[in-house]
């Protein structure tokens, strides 16, 4: 497997180019802030951006957490990658990866410079510093689960009461996603989220009804609070458990919420 690397500093638009950068080097998969990304998917790791500070992240970013290092070498032994594109801020930074990775010498290195002017790297920079974006290079709706809340604006207000009927809680939009791009904004309505949810959760033994669903965003993702009904007689811990893991993982695969908690209340048991 042949190594090259893409370097500039944080914030500069990197992660913005990497597609069109590695399509250009014949690079078909891309190791970015402890991801590999190969044909517009995520396929292994997870985000650095998940960690609680920045000293995690950037362990995590440059793989040195054995677990980190061991599962993505497992994943790269197993890829079919031929060419590989690192993401660093700088060169050494690149190499460190890489040696981490036992992927071999990088034998190219590209530099922001090499393919952004210096105006639009200052624009890449300004929106990260004053806007708070940050740009994974894959389709929008193959972000999964590795990206907290940075892309998620809320349009709606709380409901003040969790306890009123579905119907109500799936009436407005409330999850935005602005793309660091020309192509616009990606709406998904509560009633996208309302609608898997409840379809899942009826899937499990023991689920009555769906009372309410409420989405709300934090700094870290979406939390989705549900009041529900339960059959008489189920196991209520395990019903709920296996409720929330169904939940969260579906709606993680279909639209790329990042789901950082759901929350069951159990509001009465039917017979």
């Amino acid at each position: 497997m042949k190594v090259i690397a893409f370097v500039g500093p944080s914030g500069t638009g990197k992660s913005y180019r990497a597609l069109s950068v590695s399509k250009a080097n014949g690079a078909d998969g891309i190791i970015d802030d402890g991801l590999l990304i190969s044909h517009g998917k995520v396929i292994a790791g997870t985000s650095a951006k998940r960690e609680k500070t920045r000293i995690a992240s950037v362990k995590h970013a440059l793989f040195i957490p054995p677990l980190c290092a061991a599962e993505m070498k497992q994943a790269l032994k197993h890829a079919d990658i031929n060419k590989l594109m690192i993401l660093g801020t700088s060169e050494g930074m690149a190499k460190k990866i890489a040696k981490r990775l036992d992927v071999g010498e990088i034998e190219e290195f590209i530099h922001i410079e090499d393919v952004a002017s210096e105006s639009e790297i200052k624009m890449a920079n300004r929106m990260r510093l004053e806007d708070g974006k940050h740009v994974i290079p894959v389709p929008t709706f193959e972000i999964q689960k590795e990206f907290s809340g940075y892309f998620l604006h809320p349009l709606r207000k709380f409901q003040p009461n969790l306890d009123v009927e579905e119907k109500r809680a799936a009436a407005d939009k409330s999850i935005v996603r602005p793309t660091f791009s020309y192509l616009g904004d990606f709406v998904i309505s509560d009633n996208v989220l309302n609608s898997l949810a409840i379809h899942e959760a009826m899937k499990i033994k023991g689920i009555s009804k769906i009372r309410n669903i409420n989405v709300r965003k934090t700094s870290h993702g979406v939390h989705m609070d549900i009041t529900a009904s339960l059959r008489y007689g189920c196991d209520i811990l395990l019903t709920c458990r296996t409720a929330q893991m169904a939940i969260r993982k579906k709606i993680e695969e279909l639209t790329s919420v990042n789901m950082r908690r759901v929350h069951i209340l159990v509001r009465d048991l039917e017979i």
